[in-house]
């Protein structure tokens, strides 16, 4: 190899040895794509979806769950397991009904929807609102709607008991929601009988606060709850005709009772109280 070749390689390889060793110093192209950002991907969008649903012909089934939900991971995860495990236990149930009993094959399938959603949030509380809607072929479907309350930091579902003094004496609350009942009884069928309090030999009674699902609800105030819906399914105080009650008390009514550990998450003011059942839009 003659003397000015070896020059020309030699000077090859360096430059090709330096481009090499300042890669990792020059700055990416400014096209150059973005690396996956791992925080962007929560251990709730992991750990379970948002919805649910299957077909058979036996049953349709169905869940929705909130967006809101994402931000509490354990309580995703958990409320997702549960009632996947509900919808699949009434296809089951569906397909057994209607073939073991002999079920006319021309009805159409079962029906089962769970809808979860945002009620309001504090700074401790995350309060959620579900609606069962069932129809397993009576004479009409049924709707159950209760409520999901969250400690967010115990990472724990609590009740009523819980969000009050240890032995509060809850007469006065259960008298407002009474009340409140009764008033908005009137406003739907002005004719129907008032209910009261344990009513004896009555068919239907107010029902007592401790054994009403509720949830939290908004007002004025942001981060706060401005009080508590109870939520009141058909025949409880009424005929099934009359419907569903959802029915707001505000704070102003129970704040010596509220433990001292969420005393602060109430605040404001209610945008209605009373009946704050929610109007089905008409049909288009």
């Amino acid at each position: 190899m003659t003397s000015p070749v070896r020059v020309l390689l030699i000077t090859t390889a360096l430059a090709a040895t330096l481009a090499a060793c300042n890669r990792d110093r020059e700055p990416a192209p400014a096209d150059a794509p973005a690396a996956p950002n791992a925080a962007a991907v929560t251990p709730a969008d992991a750990a379970a979806p948002m919805n649910f649903e299957t077909k058979t012909p036996y049953a349709d089934v169905s869940l929705t769950l909130p967006d809101a939900l994402k931000s509490q991971a354990d309580l995703h995860a958990r409320l997702y397991a549960e009632e996947v495990r509900k919808l699949r236990q009434f296809v089951e149930g569906s397909q057994a009904d209607r073939t073991e009993a002999g079920a006319d094959p021309t009805r159409p399938p079962y029906e089962k929807t769970i809808t979860v959603t945002a009620a309001a949030e504090t700074a401790k509380l995350f309060s959620l609102k579900r609606v069962d809607f069932d129809y397993s072929g009576g004479a009409h479907p049924n709707t159950l709607t209760t409520g999901i309350l969250w400690d967010k930091a115990l990472k724990r579902q609590i009740g009523l008991s819980d969000l009050f003094r240890k032995g509060a004496d809850l007469t006065a609350l259960d008298q407002a929601l009474c009340s409140a009942v009764n008033a908005a009884k009137r406003t739907r069928s002005p004719d129907s009988a008032s209910v009261t309090l344990g009513g004896k030999g009555d068919v239907f009674s107010c029902p007592r606060v401790a054994d009403t699902a509720f949830v939290l609800t908004p007002g004025s105030a942001p981060g706060k709850a401005a009080g508590l819906t109870f939520l009141i399914g058909p025949y409880q105080v009424g005929p099934y005709s009359d419907g569903a009650y959802e029915i707001a008390i505000p704070t102003a009514v129970f704040r010596s009772l509220l433990a001292v550990a969420y005393a602060d998450d109430f605040g404001g003011q209610l945008a209605k109280a009373g009946d704050v059942t929610p109007v089905a839009a008409p049909p288009a």
